[in-house]
């Protein structure tokens, strides 16, 4: 089956809001070995619609169309999809019945524009939509499903899971290639250097490999078709065997598992404890922990010191030390991880301290020098970095380099940092 996703209105083409759905059901979809073909935007413009849908349907399978169903005079798919296919609308009185149902379970009253979203193109089949007022449908035609839902995020992902995704299932007939695929996540290393890395696996046959980047992360998609589920899992987990022997630890997480995640489990699964001594990040990295629930099993707490007083009545860096060195140092980086360890009573420790941008460097400390800092009972590690990059990218490769760190340490790795954008250590530092 070749599929296409069709997602509708002016707000996605304006880049007022992301889209999201295209993802969702692309990935839904492969987990029914149906590739997606094609992702299309289009206004609410009729004109444009019509174009896009009638491209769809003569290419296509199954179409997936997300948003137009809305009760407002720019919700079009509904009328324009039937007018594209020649057929008249229909109310359907069951469905006028739930949205007047809906509204009445939350104490409002029903508009009149409401009823709109209860008219359908003939012989359609009506899909369920028991969290919103916009019912979604199906029609087939010249043999392609195109399945109609609201562009809502939470009522799409329900009705493609209740409604849409049995109904393809019923219609899948025959023999047909079984598709696998996985999502590694990796960090250290930039796109095109780890496609060289990376030149002489999955380069052709059955086995592919995508590749994206979602900064500082890249992320690698291994994909394999089969003729039995048994072989393509087979080929699957070859190839990532093969991926994860050549990068080691550049591979750090698989699917969903962000490197917060993937830290918290670590320090979890070991009785470890963390806690931070924050300059330049501002916080941010305890943010980012503490976005994993569950996290207070493992994170003690953190000190944002950002003024030099602060280094010294929270974190016990001495005066003399900042004059000599200055904030953004090795040596203050050091005592700052190495007090927080002892202060929060933690078994490890990160600090960082550099300047984010865009003013505040000279010719010595240039924009962009960055110190970080891992401390640990068998002691301290530091390392400096200077990452030329806007100032919320500079605070965000810091704080994940710092995360990497704690991984890598508990996963007896190298404490190194990533390759790219890095530039070499200043003579004499360490």
């Amino acid at each position: 089956m070749k599929a296409e996703i069709l997602t509708i209105g002016d707000e996605l083409l304006r880049g007022e809001i992301v889209d999201s759905n295209k993802s969702y059901l692309s990935d839904r979809l492969l987990g029914l070995d149906i590739e997606t073909q094609f992702h299309t935007s289009v206004r609410d413009d009729p004109e444009d619609m019509r174009d896009a849908f009638e491209r769809a349907m003569s290419r296509s399978d199954v179409v997936l169309v997300s948003g137009g169903l809305g009760p407002t005079r720019d919700d079009l798919t509904t009328e324009v999809l039937a007018e594209t296919i020649g057929r008249e609308l229909a109310l359907d009185e069951e469905s006028l019945e739930l949205i007047r149902a809906f509204f009445a379970s939350v104490g409002r009253e029903m508009s009149a524009n409401n009823e709109k979203q209860a008219w359908f193109p003939r012989d359609a089949e009506v899909l369920e939509n028991p969290i919103g007022t916009a019912p979604g449908f199906l029609v087939e035609e010249q043999g392609t499903l195109v399945f109609c839902m609201p562009g809502v995020p939470r009522e799409l992902y329900r009705m493609m899971d209740e409604q849409v995704l049995p109904r393809i299932t019923a219609r899948m007939e025959g023999e047909r290639l079984v598709v696998r695929a996985k999502f590694l996540r990796t960090f250290g290393i930039g796109e095109s250097s780890l496609d060289a890395e990376l030149s002489d696996i999955a380069s052709g046959g059955d086995v592919t490999l995508g590749f994206r980047t979602a900064f500082p992360d890249n992320h690698l998609r291994p994909l394999t078709r089969a003729a039995t589920a048994e072989e393509a899992d087979q080929r699957l987990e070859e190839v990532c065997g093969q991926i994860r022997d050549r990068l080691g630890a550049i591979v750090y997480g698989e699917g969903e598992d962000t490197l917060q995640v993937v830290v918290g489990r670590e320090l979890a699964q070991r009785g470890k404890t963390l806690a931070l001594a924050e300059s330049c990040t501002g916080g941010l990295i305890a943010e980012q922990l503490t976005d994993v629930p569950g996290s207070s099993a493992y994170f003690m707490g953190g000190v944002v010191a950002y003024a030099n007083e602060a280094k010294q009545a929270l974190l016990g860096v001495e005066p003399a030390l900042l004059a000599e060195h200055g904030a953004v140092s090795d040596p203050v980086a050091r005592v700052m991880a190495e007090n927080a360890r002892h202060r929060f009573g933690a078994d490890l420790a990160i600090a960082t301290t550099g300047i984010s941008g865009p003013g505040g460097g000279t010719e010595e400390k240039p924009v962009g020098l960055v110190y970080i800092a891992l401390a640990s009972a068998e002691g301290t590690h530091s390392d400096r970095f200077v990452f030329p990059l806007d100032r919320p990218r500079h605070r965000q490769l810091t704080a994940h380099t710092a995360l990497d760190w704690v991984r890598r340490s508990l996963l007896g790795f190298e404490l190194s940092g990533p390759s790219l954008m890095r530039r070499p250590n200043a003579p004499g530092e360490r």
